[in-house]
């Protein structure tokens, strides 16, 4: 830390690194002061673009040795996250990780077994936690709202081009994505579902396959769900959509139902618990609201970054787990791990709680 900013430290400087920096770069308590990336000349740009930082290595064990970085953001693809995460733990840095945690469950465990045993922060971005709606919901829900949940689902149809997948080698590659329309653009949507709900899912039965691009992974999944509580749900995540439709997820009880379309309450109905009354509105049903990434990945809302950075700030400041921790973020991957299980053999497969 010098002059009252937290020195940060980009491992990966591809698009998503953009996010960050702009987060870091509204922060007044933050400063960019180091970044890695194996391509040099891209990253050596992306330091003198951003402040003139010219702290540059190709070697991320490197960066993480850096007295001037104390907090490390791992922006790398998601095969590579758990690389980043156990050198920055050991080095005793903060962490800020990109979603998937990873991509296994074996390398999520030893990457949260080292930011315990180094007794560092890690916080993780899943930034539709930090929604005013999505909190609204969860908080709904956790109250008894809806009564007994009977249906919890998500509906991820997003738009991809041949393009997109050609743009890096590690796109749609199991080693390095380690999936394709669920783990990498679902995984928000997954997470969103269960974080909302506040229930884990016990047994999934799933189909998946790459039905339109030429990619090892899928473009294409449906799964069905029993959640612990006794609710069915489903998820459908595609990137073979065209043009892609507005992200949904329908939560039901026999009290109620909320629904949300994009970021906007779109369906609020409740009747008094226990009432055997038809549900009522209750607000005004609002237009759909979408963040741009359904059809481009780029066009992302800079405000669950930005909060997530502060948030991880104010942790290490206040000494408590951030916003979104490593155990939690875990619970989507399990679940996405669980359903290609499924997809591969064809049976119900029970998913593992951590």
């Amino acid at each position: 830390m010098k002059n009252g900013k937290f020195g940060f430290g980009i491992i990966g400087c591809g698009g998503i690194a953009g996010a960050h920096i702009r987060a870091i770069e509204a922060n007044p308590e933050a400063e960019l002061v180091a970044v890695c990336d194996i391509i040099e000349d891209k990253g050596r740009k992306f330091g003198m673009d951003h402040g003139g930082v010219t702290n540059f290595y190709k070697n991320y064990l490197d960066l993480v040795k850096d007295p001037a970085v104390d907090i490390v953001c791992i922006c790398t693809p998601s095969g590579l996250h758990g690389d980043g995460v156990i050198a920055a733990a050991k080095a005793g840095k903060a962490i800020l990780c990109e979603k998937p945690l990873d991509i296994s469950r074996d390398r999520m465990s030893e990457m949260i077994d080292a930011v315990d045993k180094a007794k560092v922060k890690m916080g993780c971005v899943f930034q539709l936690r930090t929604y005013a709606n999505t909190i609204k919901v969860r908080k709904a829900i956790a109250t008894g709202i809806l009564g007994k949940m009977t249906l919890a689902d998500a509906y991820l149809k997003d738009y991809r081009s041949r393009a997109y997948y050609a743009s890096a080698d590690w796109r749609g590659t199991w080693a390095l994505d380690g999936g394709g329309c669920l783990m990498n653009q679902g995984v928000h949507g997954v997470d969103q579902l269960l974080w909302m709900t506040g229930a884990d899912v016990d047994r999934v039965f799933a189909r998946a396959d790459h039905l339109v691009r030429d990619i090892e992974v899928e473009d294409t999944c449906v799964a069905n769900l029993q959640f612990t509580n006794g609710a069915f749900g489903t998820i459908v995540a595609t990137t073979s959509c065209n043009p892609g439709e507005t992200r949904r997820w329908e939560m039901h009880g026999d009290n109620g139902s909320i629904c949300l379309t994009g970021q906007n309450i779109t369906r609020w109905a409740t009747a008094p618990i226990g009432s055997d009354e038809m549900a009522k509105n209750i607000e005004f049903t609002k237009e759909a609201s979408e963040d741009g990434i359904t059809h481009d990945p780029m066009a992302l809302s800079m405000e669950g970054h930005t909060f997530l950075v502060n948030d991880l700030i104010q942790a290490l400041k206040e000494d408590r787990e951030p916003y979104v921790n490593g155990h939690s973020a875990r619970k989507a991957v399990d679940l996405i791990l669980s359903i290609y299980e499924s997809a591969r053999t064809g049976k119900d497969v029970k998913v593992p709680h951590y």
